[in-house]
């Protein structure tokens, strides 16, 4: 395994197991019911709730894609999370429906690895994120020119369509697509990345994650939107300062052992990186 902060010693819980469903994906409630089917079968209660719903809980197992995932890993920051992989890409949420009873052997045997991934936190409004922040206008028929600056010394201002401010686990979603690079999981450092940026010197910014980033609208922008991990969009009031620091907290993502489930095997996999096109 070549993946992020690995926590070896950690073991899971499993006195409260909660399976976390997507109301809006198909097929999730009846995956989380052959979940807890193959737990039930191995002595393990569990109790299934949709992924709007918190319950008490010891480790979560998703059925969904990473959005469901994600969604949860706000929701239980701290807590061991596993993926069932029911969408497109399954980046997060590795496994999939039909290895879910050999998925289920691995984890009663410890045959997993627990990483500990950096979350980003805002205070006003409070929110927090596994993946990314994004921060644009309020008007989205038009750029807006956001003034960002960085432990109280101003950096730039940007005229773009927006601002993503990433993790290193959301370096290969959103921000991926809009030009920033790459980072290993592990690393302690966010991401600043403009969307469609009308200067060309506009480039992503990689700081360490310890550093406090204050961005507000500047110009004719009379108030701007900010979205948690794509999810969650707010309203924000125009003349505030949005303020994006690393969250005390951490998702913990529970990943089984096996070949190629590497980080770099992941990219080879599942966004085909550096494989040259077929004819």
């Amino acid at each position: 395994m070549d993946m992020s902060d690995k926590t070896p010693d950690e073991k899971i819980s499993f006195q409260k197991i909660a399976i976390v469903y997507n109301e809006d994906v198909q097929k999730s409630f009846s995956t989380a019911k052959t979940v807890q089917d193959v737990l039930k079968t191995n002595n393990l209660p569990s109790e299934t709730t949709p992924s709007t719903k918190k319950i008490d809980a010891d480790f979560v197992i998703t059925a969904g894609g990473d959005g469901t995932l994600l969604k949860a890993a706000r929701l239980y920051p701290e807590t061991p999370i596993f993926g069932i992989n029911l969408g497109r890409l399954g980046f997060l949420a590795q496994s999939k429906p039909d290895e879910i009873e050999n998925a289920v052997k691995k984890l009663i045997s410890g045959e997993y690895t627990i990483e500990k991934r950096m979350m980003l936190e805002t205070k006003a409004p409070k929110t927090t994120a596994l993946n990314d922040i994004v921060i644009k206008g309020d008007s989205f028929s038009r750029t807006s020119r956001l003034d960002l600056s960085i432990n109280g010394k101003r950096v730039c201002d940007y005229l773009a369509d927006g601002l993503i401010i990433s993790t290193p686990t959301g370096s290969t979603a959103y921000t991926l697509s809009a030009g920033g690079p790459v980072i290993y999981p592990a690393m302690d450092a966010v991401v600043i990345v403009p969307i469609c940026p009308h200067t060309l010197t506009a480039r992503p910014l990689v700081i360490p994650a310890d550093e406090k980033i204050e961005i507000s609208g500047c110009g004719s922008c009379s108030g701007m939107k900010l979205s948690a991990d794509g999810q969650n969009t707010i309203d924000i009031k125009e003349n505030q300062t949005i303020i994006i620091e690393k969250s005390p907290k951490t998702a913990k993502l529970v990943v089984l052992k096996r070949e190629n489930n590497g980080f770099y095997s992941l990219l080879r996999q599942k966004l085909q990186w550096g494989v040259a096109p077929r004819a």
